[in-house]
């Protein structure tokens, strides 16, 4: 493999570098942030020598937030043929939706932890450089549960929608009411209508209400 690496922990691209070089493979470049990393990748594209795959973190200088994913995200769309794998502290489910919107081939979302585990990783960046996919177990359990998150609310109409996203504003029924300017039984309808396709059946420690606004804030 051709690779370039994007990491500002010297020490970590370092040790990333010497690891896939033992094992054969060509680290073409080694940067420390977000904008050094599309400057490498396109002299290496006017020279004909395209990586097969980058290995960048997400989170880079200056300001550390999200500098590498959004090179990463940039680099998917200006050249398609290269191999993205992203590296991250934490699971960050914007980060990686992101990443993986559009076409999954030849893109990766790996937690820094997986580094150690040496087989994995370079199996990993890899897949990921042959176009395959390479995700973290816990990047996936929290993609899942987002989305089902999303599916609960997609079972909400637009009106009930509307009717709980001003109870999330701290409405009350009547407020609502006048909002819509509509009776306040027909949103004590919606509201009971709300509570039973979010699964929210009556309890005496639960205030169902409270519940309904967090699952909304929630997604």
């Amino acid at each position: 493999m051709r690779v370039v690496i994007a990491e500002d922990s010297v020490l970590l691209r370092e040790g990333l570098t010497r690891l896939l070089t033992d094992l054969g493979h060509d680290v073409v470049a080694g940067v420390g942030d977000g904008e050094a990393l599309i400057k490498t990748v396109g002299d290496l594209a006017s020279q004909g020598e395209l990586p097969d795959v980058v290995v960048a973190d997400v989170r880079m200088p200056p300001t550390h937030t999200d500098e590498g994913v959004r090179a990463a995200v940039r680099l998917r769309k200006e050249y398609p043929g290269i191999g993205v794998l992203v590296l991250s502290q934490y699971v960050e489910e914007q980060y990686a939706t992101e990443l993986l919107a559009g076409s999954s081939r030849g893109v990766g979302y790996l937690l820094k932890d997986r580094v150690a585990e040496v087989r994995e990783f370079v199996d990993a960046v890899l897949r990921v450089a042959q176009g395959g996919t390479a995700l973290d177990p816990e990047v996936v359990a929290q993609l899942l549960g987002r989305s089902r998150k999303q599916d609960v609310l997609a079972r909400l109409t637009p009106r009930e929608r509307e009717v709980l996203g001003l109870m999330a504003e701290g409405r009350t029924n009547s407020a609502v009411a006048r909002q819509l300017v509509v009776s306040d039984g027909a949103v004590e309808k919606h509201v009971s209508n709300i509570f039973l396709k979010l699964g929210l059946a009556p309890s005496e420690g639960d205030h169902r209400r409270v519940l309904a606004v967090l699952t909304y804030l929630n997604t």
